[in-house]
């Protein structure tokens, strides 16, 4: 069996739609994956970024209930750990300092999300 695209990296997943995380975690588990999460809350994902010393990347829901979820991502910024937005809003309304951060509509296409998660992985050299 393949060890799969995502294979030991740890991933944070952040998403306050519970049959939507849960989607994602298994995604992700299943492309190799070990899943921190999922936080449903902006309170909870800050809570697993503090007790998670190694992260290697992150999903996260840009609007967690009516909460930007942007403290966590400056948060993932500052410690390097490339992250993928998901959204059901336009792309163009993310705060300029996340421009060049990768951004997937929802509904999420699941591969889609997962070659850009890689791909996010790989540009920060954490390959």
């Amino acid at each position: 069996m393949a060890e799969g695209i995502l294979h030991e990296r740890r991933v944070l997943v952040v998403e306050d739609e519970f049959m939507l995380a849960e989607e994602l975690s298994q995604e992700l588990a299943e492309s190799g994956a070990i899943v921190i999460g999922p936080a449903q809350t902006l309170e909870r994902a800050i809570e697993l970024l503090a007790s998670s010393e190694v992260l290697d990347a992150a999903v996260l829901d840009v609007n967690l209930q009516g909460t930007p979820v942007y403290p966590a991502a400056d948060r993932l910024l500052e410690r390097h750990v490339p992250f993928v937005f998901t959204t059901g809003y336009d792309i163009a309304a993310l705060p300029a300092r996340f421009v060049s951060t990768g951004c997937c509509a929802k509904p999420v296409d699941m591969p889609r999300l997962i070659a850009a998660l890689r791909a996010a992985i790989d540009a920060a050299g954490k390959a």
